[in-house]
């Protein structure tokens, strides 16, 4: 059973910038594949970003790529999200997702059995 524990969230003012973290436990970490997804007020859960749990390919939403930086540290189990350049339309809750080694679909959050409870970003003047 893997757990994930997300913080970093908050109120940001647009153009601010912020790091989500996800913290896993019960399971090897490098052993799985990571992702994070996001859901709007009123609108469906969607893919931002997934690094595998081997390769160097990463993965991005079209919509966040140059704003947006996932990577890992295995060391302390440890994923992040790096968001730049934040927009009103970023405020979301922001989910890590996992699941051991490869997904077939990377971006689907079908392909993930673990999940964590969210993290709140809100970006507003």
């Amino acid at each position: 059973q893997v757990q994930l524990v997300e913080s970093g969230g908050g109120l940001v003012h647009p153009g601010g910038s912020v790091r989500l973290s996800c913290a896993a436990s019960g399971w090897t970490f490098s052993n799985l594949t990571m992702a994070w997804f996001r859901q709007a007020p009123g609108k469906e859960r969607e893919f931002v970003a997934a690094i595998p749990w081997i390769g160097r390919t990463i993965y991005y939403d079209d919509s966040v790529k140059g704003r947006f930086t996932i990577s890992r540290d295995n060391a302390k189990n440890t994923v992040y999200l790096q968001i730049n350049s934040l927009r009103p339309e970023d405020t979301a809750v922001y989910y890590c997702a996992a699941e051991f080694y490869s997904a077939v679909n990377i971006r689907a959050g079908t392909e993930y059995d673990y999940w964590g409870q969210g993290t709140q970003v809100t970006v507003s003047s």
